[in-house]
């Protein structure tokens, strides 16, 4: 069920629900399978009896209307895969976290300068402990494919190869693939969307995809290159992951945040 927690300024709404409000918005008519979100909106009083939308819902619904920013972080762990993000508007900027298995998602207003720190805690960026901070982390590099990956990931899944070595084996993997892999905790990639102020002025973005893979580390996965669109990479494409430290990873995620200089500039209101 939808729910609102006015001490904190927090909320907790489906993708339904956030349609529904969108339509709400647009004064579209509700279509038959979103009735029963748009019931429970009603229920939560977060409509009124003629359906306006009430006023602790504004700076949620008007970032949702008109992004500046998009971020989204896909993580995919031994419970499926979560999407979590960010959505920055001209004067508001909340987070969206989901729990997995559940349907709604908690969205929170943050202040600008902790959205760095609030992404890196949706995809549990931690600080190593089998690498002293002071020590450089070794340079090594694992090439594949794609299809040579995704070989050996079913054999993890299914148990059907315990040892990394059986592993490598029955997928004519590396073997180092298969170490790292047998570590594994989580595979995400976090994607940032804007307006651009170059060019065209339409949507540009960057990409980060890493695996987190326990005491092996942290890697970087560099090719195929993110972002990569639906359809981009088959079996053949070449798989090359790095080693990196969560010092990197950090970096990494901040830049992958548009400059101002970057984004293109709001429309004007109405009548100005």
């Amino acid at each position: 069920m939808p729910s609102i927690d006015l001490a904190r300024r927090r909320l907790r709404l489906s993708d339904a629900h956030i349609s529904v409000l969108g339509i709400l918005v647009d004064e579209g008519q509700i279509p038959e399978d979103h009735a029963q979100a748009h019931r429970e909106l009603r229920e939560a009083a977060l409509l009124d009896p003629d359906d306006k939308i009430v006023a602790d819902l504004y700076p949620l619904v008007s970032t949702l209307m008109a992004p500046r920013v998009i971020a989204q972080a896909e993580v995919t762990g031994p419970l499926g895969t979560t999407l979590n993000g960010a959505v920055v508007g001209d004067d508001f900027l909340f987070t969206h976290e989901r729990w997995p298995g559940e349907a709604e998602s908690e969205y929170v207003p943050v202040e600008p300068e902790t959205l760095v720190w609030a992404l890196a805690r949706m995809v549990d960026l931690h600080r190593e402990t089998v690498v002293d901070e002071q020590e450089q982390v070794p340079a090594e590099e694992i090439t594949s494919t794609m299809g040579t990956l995704d070989t050996l990931l079913v054999l993890m899944e299914e148990g059907n190869a315990q040892e990394p070595e059986a592993a490598a084996a029955a997928s004519s993997a590396p073997v180092r693939l298969a170490e790292v892999l047998a570590q594994l905790n989580t595979m995400w990639r976090l994607t940032v969307v804007w307006q651009d102020a170059a060019g065209s002025g339409g949507p540009a973005a960057r990409a980060l995809a890493v695996w987190d893979c326990g005491v092996e580390g942290y890697w970087v996965r560099e090719l195929p290159a993110e972002p990569v669109a639906e359809g981009e990479a088959g079996p053949a494409t070449t798989l090359k992951a790095r080693r990196s430290s969560a010092r990197e990873i950090w970096s990494l995620i901040t830049g992958l945040l548009p400059e101002a200089d970057e984004l293109r500039a709001p429309a004007p209101a109405e009548g100005s």
